[in-house]
């Protein structure tokens, strides 16, 4: 078997069998094949596409790619939730601690940053000494002792997964349902969690555009969860504008935990928090209804409980946990200055992609595959869409450390910003729930 005319066959638009995809897994495991023969397949896959079968043997390859988790001697139903990529999505720091502190185990394997969404694994370690890097013996003895963990994935858990995900980042092919599909699937499937929740974003900043995309993408992550005996709801929510107000990675911080200290009250970010949480206690059989759990995870934010497990969390994982109450122990920017509304009326559309991409500008994400990240700058908006502008109102404030790319980043934002005479109307943030019909045994 060769790898060229397996690249060939994609190409031309054929179905590649079980055997196939098995080889190219292994060559993407092992190194035999190199980076540029499996990006050439990545974008005859984008093209492409996959039948319903391709996508499930290549799932089950890179899950068996690597070793799997056993979460078993970990007592209760084992939760885990992803998200398939947004702008300002910093639900994990916000509902991770929460619904640890309700008695549900959070048992977490996340990953970076992938082209303008930010990653949680670059959000954590914007924590002064935090390492996202925990052997699976101390991965789930922390889980054991304090309820929870988020963690990076190890080199043996799906490692082609981790090969194809870099190179996924920095190639164009980010957005491609199969390979959206095989990588989350196989990473969380190895995660060993009994239950698990996946926020598909729909919109502007998210990497499925149409709603028809995202519940295409949803069902076969559904069916391929219930294949597999897992509990599992997928969440469709809107990300035609940023989910919080902060874009970067100490910024994204920052709202988190003034959400969880109880500062921060409403907005999509913490309703986006509270629906995601209460459907994993619900799959965990914590709570009767989704609207019993929100009301839960508001009682932990209101007595604290949710701010001390981050504490936890954070002690656990080597780092500073009086971050928690004091962001300036958070990486500072030199340079904060405004973006001003070039004209009044109101805030009629956001390209959130931009946004987000203004944001990468600053250096808060990667462009190419080994960049470096600065968790110090980024964006804190001032205005969502529907809001009332008049001329010269703050719509952003930019942290910086560098003077020209302040500038550079502040042209892409007020590109992204669409101001009329109209006020638009107001979108639902949750579109569409699907769920399965697995029973954790």
């Amino acid at each position: 078997m060769r790898m060229v005319d397996l690249i060939l066959k994609k190409r031309d638009g054929e179905t590649l069998t079980k055997e196939e995809i098995e080889f190219i897994i292994k060559g993407a495991t092992d190194d035999t094949i190199q980076d540029y023969q499996l990006t050439a397949w990545l974008m005859a896959v984008y093209f492409r596409g996959m039948v319903e079968d391709e996508v499930v043997n290549l799932t089950l390859s890179m899950l068996d790619s690597g070793e799997k988790i056993d979460l078993t001697s970990i007592e209760g139903v084992k939760v885990d939730k992803h998200s398939t990529g947004g702008v300002g999505d910093t639900t994990t720091l916000i509902l991770a601690p929460l619904v640890a502190a309700a008695g549900i185990p959070v048992a977490k394997i996340s990953g970076r940053g992938l082209s303008h969404t930010g990653g949680t694994l670059d959000k954590l370690e914007a924590i002064p000494g935090v390492t996202t890097y925990i052997e699976m013996e101390d991965f789930i003895k922390q889980v054991k002792n304090i309820g929870v963990a988020v963690a990076g994935q190890t080199a043996n858990l799906t490692p082609a997964d981790k090969r194809l995900y870099s190179l996924r980042d920095v190639t164009g092919t980010v957005d491609s349902i199969p390979l959206i599909v095989a990588s989350i699937m196989s990473k969380k499937i190895a995660s060993g969690a009994d239950c698990l929740v996946i926020d598909v974003k729909v919109g502007s900043g998210a990497f499925m555009k149409k709603v028809e995309d995202a519940k295409i993408l949803a069902r076969s992550m559904v069916n391929i969860g219930t294949l597999m005996n897992r509990k599992i709801t997928a969440i469709l929510s809107d990300m035609d504008q940023p989910l919080g107000m902060a874009i970067g990675n100490a910024l994204e911080v920052q709202e988190a935990f003034e959400i969880l200290r109880g500062e921060i009250t409403g907005g999509p970010l913490k309703e986006a928090s509270l629906i995601l949480g209460a459907n994993m206690l619900l799959l965990a059989g914590a709570c009767n209804n989704i609207e019993d759990g929100k009301a839960r995870l508001q009682e932990l934010i209101s007595d604290g409980s949710g701010a001390r497990k981050m504490e936890e969390l954070i002690e656990a994982q080597k780092g500073n946990p009086k971050v928690v109450e004091d962001p300036y122990l958070l990486p500072q920017a030199k340079y904060v200055s405004s973006v001003l509304s070039p004209a009044c009326g109101y805030l009629q559309s956001v390209n959130a992609e931009e946004v987000g991409r203004s944001a990468m500008i600053l250096g808060a994400g990667r462009e190419k595959k080994f960049d470096r990240i600065d968790p110090a700058v980024g964006l804190w908006l001032k205005k969502r869409i529907g809001d009332k502008l008049e001329k010269g109102d703050p719509i952003a404030v930019i942290y910086s450390n560098d003077k020209e790319k302040t500038e550079e980043a502040k042209k892409c934002l007020l590109e992204a910003y669409k101001i009329g005479e109209e006020q638009p109307e107001e979108k639902p943030l949750i579109i569409d729930i699907i769920t399965g019909q697995s029973e954790v045994k």
